[in-house]
């Protein structure tokens, strides 16, 4: 309650949220122009890829890890589905359920937008040291143990 009365200058400085974020947003528009040229939007993309490693998958995982309202995620699956890239079928334990998995032009675009993420990381890594790859990798751990937030599920489906 005391911190509302904070002006914003006198505020700390995020020394890891912020330059998380700016990466993130960096990182998106620059494969934005990549992705657009292969026929998807980087969520469109990030979730063929996704599948292409987890699928079939419950829809229920998909928002969990994208984070994206039902509603959005419905119509995302709706124009991959209607491209013929995904398909959604019965779960064959759960009637309520839905697995989503991927069609095989969804399975060849996958492997284009991994190879182009796969391009983007090596650039990345090329200029990095190991000892800082390492460190930032200490980063990422201690934010999942502090948020204690696990975001893709590790029980065996």
């Amino acid at each position: 309650m005391a911190q509302e009365n904070v002006p914003m200058k006198t505020m700390k400085t995020l020394m890891i949220l912020s330059p998380l974020h700016k990466a993130i947003r960096q990182v998106d528009i620059h494969l934005a122009e990549h992705t657009r040229a292969l026929g998807v939007s980087n969520t469109e993309g990030h979730l063929l890829t996704y599948l292409a490693s987890y699928a079939p998958c419950p829809i229920s995982e998909l928002h969990r890890v994208f984070g994206l309202k039902r509603s959005t995620l419905t119509s995302l699956l709706d124009r991959l589905e209607s491209r013929g890239l995904v398909r959604r079928k019965s779960h064959p334990e759960d009637r309520r359920s839905l697995l989503v998995a991927l069609r095989p032009g969804g399975r060849r675009l996958a492997g284009k937008l991994h190879a182009l993420v796969n391009g983007f990381e090596d650039k990345v890594l090329a200029a990095v040291k190991p000892a800082h790859l390492a460190g930032f990798r200490k980063v990422l751990e201690t934010i999942e143990r502090v948020s204690e937030v696990e975001v893709r599920p590790t029980a065996k489906r």
